[in-house]
């Protein structure tokens, strides 16, 4: 009875450690912004383009949530502070909402380091090249 119940507490911290390993090893790096998948502004959904311009004419913009603080809590994009990142919508036609369309941008609002574009809701993002 002893031997059984010491086996099956061997067995069980094998699993949780199997399992730990296995969470580390597919867990996501963020992208360094010369690594990640880029996209050329051209080649952007027409309704990008024109949020990436409003971006960088400071505005006006369409939802009250443009511009507002994107956490990077999906660790997609590269590490900086928070409060670094801006999130803008982009119009997703026949989207009774605001859609999964979305450009990211850090720095400085207006003149922002770099861009990303995500077609779906933060799952990918492909860097923004002028």
């Amino acid at each position: 009875m002893a031997r059984q119940t010491g086996l099956k507490l061997v067995l069980t911290c094998f699993l949780l450690a199997a399992a730990t390993v296995s969470s580390l090893v597919h867990a996501k790096e963020p992208v360094s912004a010369g690594h990640a998948p880029s996209v050329a502004v051209a080649m952007l959904p027409r309704q990008a383009v024109e949020t990436y311009e409003r971006i960088h004419q400071g505005g006006p913009f369409v939802y009250q949530k443009d511009g507002s603080v994107f956490g990077n809590r999906e660790r997609l994009l590269p590490t900086h502070k928070r409060g670094y990142y801006r999130e803008y919508t982009v119009k997703t036609p026949g989207a009774y909402d605001r859609g999964a369309r979305r450009i990211v941008c850090g720095g400085e609002p207006r003149t922002p380091d770099d861009c990303y574009y995500t077609d779906d809701h933060y799952a990918s993002f492909r860097r923004i090249v002028p």
